[in-house]
């Protein structure tokens, strides 16, 4: 019996030990977000039918029936790419006068004729010799054959007869092309060099209205590291809020996405101190002065990371947004490449939704999109352990690594950082810690980690700083 006895307890005790290795593997397996990604770099989206297409550089596209699972459609420029076939052949003049045989961040757009416009643009990257040009398709998948460039830069000359200055005028890369509320098209652009501006279009052609040369300036000049503008309305703040990436885009870079709104697409634009983004640049005669624009636009995300026994999820230099708003659904996301902490360059989409706090300034999700609402919550599902991340201004390579605080019953918040927390409404969060204030929502997000939904939230303060908190999971602490 007592061999018997034993030979149970041992079964037992493996098939415990097996359960627990297998809840590990199960865990470890889930955490590598979303659940199909693609490496599509400087991601720009638009829907067609009921399909979301993302367009980046080096003609890579995919597309995703929910913004979370895409599907490769092209990874590179070659020949016989579906989207624009022979590119080579029909793309000869801009490569000719980029000097390169690769294509930069594009942009897709459907006019009013209801045929698709590829915004392409191609650069030679170690200076501003650079073409954006304009290509047309029936079908959004192509083949997109060539209506010619629109701008250059990098020459002799600028289009008003100037002298070509590369700290005052554009870099043409980085297009994003969109409709105002009042049913105006616009292109907004820019890259690094003379800073980021903005152009009205014609939307019968596709192409600039008439002598408007480079167009508006917005941001930037001698040479800051801002690129990649995408400008996104929402109609119930009726402010145009225009999306920037500061710094460098390699995993030493410390890209971050930034954001400024408007009332009117073409500016001015400003932050939440209200700085004027017009001034965002280096002094005259500087190179890359990333200390001179870290104190502008609101930063939602830089490089963090999330590191507790059970997770290590984080991402690095993550940036070139584009961003949508779903009409039917009134949700609204932001659609990014990021690399990730021990991966090196390899980067993939992800997509996080963005809500809108209580003085109309978008705050991003703290964890990928899966779906979720901001539905109301109770103080109670509030109360609990949290990993804390704070965004700061600055440009880096170092990682934002989170710590651990606790939202008390009492409203309090204690641990790595103090302060108090208040539910207001059905979901909006404020929260003073350390003496500044952060307004946002408390959100629940599923954590791929946890295997569970967690309560999270993300806020921002009147500085421009975001700060992130995701629901720690103690009983997955106690897994040996």
């Amino acid at each position: 019996m007592l061999k018997k006895g034993f030979f149970v307890l041992l079964v037992v005790m493996l098939g415990l030990t097996s359960s627990i290795a297998l809840a590990q593997e199960t865990r470890q397996a889930a955490m590598v977000p979303p659940l199909m990604s693609a490496s599509v770099h400087d991601p720009s989206i638009i829907k067609a039918g009921d399909a979301y297409y993302v367009f980046g550089s080096h003609l890579a596209a995919a597309k995703s029936k929910d913004l979370r699972n895409w599907t490769s459609i092209e990874t590179r420029v070659h020949d016989k790419n579906r989207l624009i076939p022979n590119v080579y052949t029909e793309l000869e003049e801009t490569f000719t006068w980029a000097q390169t045989d690769t294509l930069w961040a594009p942009d897709v757009a459907q006019l009013p004729d209801g045929r698709f416009y590829m915004y392409y643009c191609a650069c030679r990257g170690d200076s501003p010799l650079s073409a954006l040009g304009v290509a047309v398709s029936d079908d959004i998948e192509g083949p997109y054959k060539n209506l010619g460039i629109i701008l250059r830069s990098g020459g002799l000359r600028a289009p008003d007869g100037s002298f070509y200055d590369a700290t005052r005028h554009p870099n043409v890369v980085d297009p994003h092309v969109f409709f105002d509320a009042e049913g105006k098209l616009w292109m907004v652009y820019g890259s690094y060099s003379g800073g980021i501006f903005i152009l009205e279009m014609d939307p019968e052609t596709g192409f600039p209205l008439p002598d408007q040369g480079y167009g508006k300036k917005l941001v930037g000049g001698n040479h800051s590291r801002i690129e990649g503008p995408y400008i996104l309305y929402n109609p119930s703040t009726e402010y145009y809020y225009l999306f920037l990436s500061f710094g460098g885009l390699d995993s030493r870079g410390g890209y971050n996405i930034r954001v400024a709104r408007s009332k009117n697409p073409d500016g001015p634009y400003y932050d939440s101190q209200g700085k004027n983004m017009i001034n965002a640049h280096g002094p005259r005669g500087s190179f890359f002065d990333d200390k001179s624009i870290e104190p502008y636009g609101v930063k939602l995300v830089g490089n963090f990371l999330f590191r507790s026994d059970y997770e290590f999820y984080g991402y690095t230099s993550p940036g070139h947004n584009s961003a949508y708003h779903d009409p039917e659904t009134d949700r609204y996301f932001v659609i990014m490449h990021t690399r990730f902490p021990r991966t090196g360059e390899h980067h993939e989409v992800r997509t996080h939704q963005i809500f809108f706090n209580e003085d109309g300034w978008p705050v991003m999700s703290v964890l990928p999109y899966a779906y979720e609402t901001a539905d109301k919550v109770s103080a109670e599902e509030v109360v609990g352990d949290y990993l804390y991340v704070n965004h700061g201004k600055d440009i880096s390579s170092q990682r934002k690594t989170a710590v651990e605080i606790a939202l008390n019953a009492d409203r309090t918040i204690t641990g790595e950082v103090s302060g108090t927390w208040q539910l207001k409404g059905d979901y909006f969060a404020e929260l003073t810690i350390d003496g500044s204030v952060y307004k946002g929502v408390f959100v629940r997000q599923w954590d791929p980690a946890a295997l569970a939904h967690v309560m999270t939230f993300t806020a921002l303060s009147d500085e421009g700083v975001a700060v992130w908190g995701k629901e720690l999971k103690r009983e997955l602490l106690d897994v040996e």
